[in-house]
């Protein structure tokens, strides 16, 4: 550990829009299961304009950031969990889980009974030059060995931490849904879900129509752009027939999507990607689908607009599956919508921690977008350093840049 006693870091104060960059003591170890990292690089996500405006409420000052990579410099323990150790090169998760609790156990990390979230008042982010983990046995991943784990770019390591495991987790709750799975294993509802039985009803034999998913992702910032590549991963590993459309009112991120899909839909035999802005979407779906509407929808902008809009792209036994952090907003749905609609909504958080292997999976067959730093296919828009940061967070607020990690010793 070293021996200089103060670090600067990125602070928020409230009320609202109101970002500092100071100079604080480095965290020290208050619990055996602490450890504290020396911040390699922290990312800017918008989950964190929530804080920045002022919506989450909070009265204290705190320092930012939920996404961060480093290496561990102090472990309250010499061998913590027997999993970490001094020098060990790590990714966080944005919320804290122990590792051992019922919610842990069965792959829930994210509501953990520890729970905390990096970037607030009680667990200060990691948009500094160091952090404290509470619970860090069960929170962070390290990487010392990780296969191939020396061709992942660390810019793309940082995506670990919150995009990329949320994109998975989105497109995977999707496809995995019992709405979803008639289409997935050919089979007809409930049989696609369960063994067959005795006395089960009989069904005409699918037409190829039958066979085909039709899915949508409302909203392309770097989250929906890594539900996106997700989703067309799984859906032509499976051999899967579809339609995928990614939506998004912002003409520069409807750009940037179609570019990536240039680079990684080369290959894909067996289905058909469009880009779309909020206007044209509905009569899109509709020519596609017969009318129908799509089988899922992917919400990933976290508002009553995209919720309402999903509900209108989505067909009859459908489901919504939203992963955008919401506000206190009611939701813009009448109950007799749904049931008559017979439409799931499946809300929350991901369990990043239980998402990682599936993740890191991706990344490294990906590299060639998740993996480069300010291209026209690139995830990653720039690495900053700390001292750009209050104008870093004026242009990302307003839409004006994408996807920026912080080098807090740069």
């Amino acid at each position: 550990m070293t021996s200089v006693t103060s670090q600067r870091a990125v602070r928020w104060h409230p009320p609202s829009y109101d970002i500092r960059i100071e100079t604080l003591p480095i965290p020290k170890i208050e619990h055996p299961d602490d450890a504290i990292v020396k911040i390699q690089l922290a990312g800017l996500c918008g989950s964190d304009l929530h804080m920045y405006r002022g919506t989450a409420r909070l009265t204290e000052p705190c320092i930012m950031g939920h996404e961060f990579i480093g290496e561990i410099v102090a472990l309250g323990r010499p061998h913590l969990y027997s999993t970490l150790h001094i020098g060990d090169k790590i990714v966080s998760p944005f919320t804290v889980s122990c590792g051992e609790c019922h919610f842990c156990r069965v792959g829930f990390t994210c509501r953990c009974v520890e729970s905390r979230l990096f970037g607030t008042p009680l667990t200060p982010g990691g948009q500094a030059q160091y952090v404290r983990v509470p619970r860090a046995g069960g929170t962070l991943y390290s990487l010392q060995d990780i296969p191939d784990g020396s061709s992942l770019a660390d810019s793309s390591l940082l995506l670990l931490c919150d995009i990329l495991p949320t994109g998975v987790f989105a497109a995977f709750q999707a496809l995995s849904h019992a709405k979803t799975l008639p289409f997935t294993t050919r089979q007809p509802y409930p049989l696609s879900a369960s063994p067959p039985q005795i006395g089960d009803a009989s069904f005409l034999p699918f037409l190829e129509e039958d066979k085909s998913l039709t899915m949508a992702v409302i909203g392309l910032g770097p989250v929906g752009v890594c539900a996106c590549i997700a989703l067309l991963d799984m859906l032509v590993t499976r051999k899967l027939k579809f339609n995928v459309i990614a939506i998004d009112p912002n003409e520069a991120r409807r750009a940037k999507m179609a570019s990536i899909y240039s680079t990684i839909g080369g290959n894909y035999q067996f289905g058909e990607f469009q880009v779309a802005d909020t206007n044209s979407v509905k009569d899109l779906v509709a020519n596609l689908t017969k009318g129908f509407g799509c089988n899922a929808v992917l919400e990933v902008v976290g508002n009553t607009s995209a919720l309402r809009l999903a509900y209108e792209l989505v067909r009859p036994f459908g489901c919504i599956n939203s992963v955008g952090v919401h506000s206190d907003h009611t939701v813009p749905y009448k109950g007799v919508e749904l049931y008559d609609k017979n439409v799931s909504l499946d809300f929350g958080r991901c369990p990043v921690r239980a998402m990682f292997p599936m993740a890191l999976e991706l990344l490294l067959k990906r590299q060639d977008v998740l993996g480069s730093v300010g291209g026209e296919t690139s995830l990653v828009e720039k690495i900053a350093s700390l001292d750009d940061a209050v104008q870093i967070y004026d242009d990302f607020d307003k839409g004006k840049c994408g996807k920026v990690l912080f080098d807090p010793f740069k």
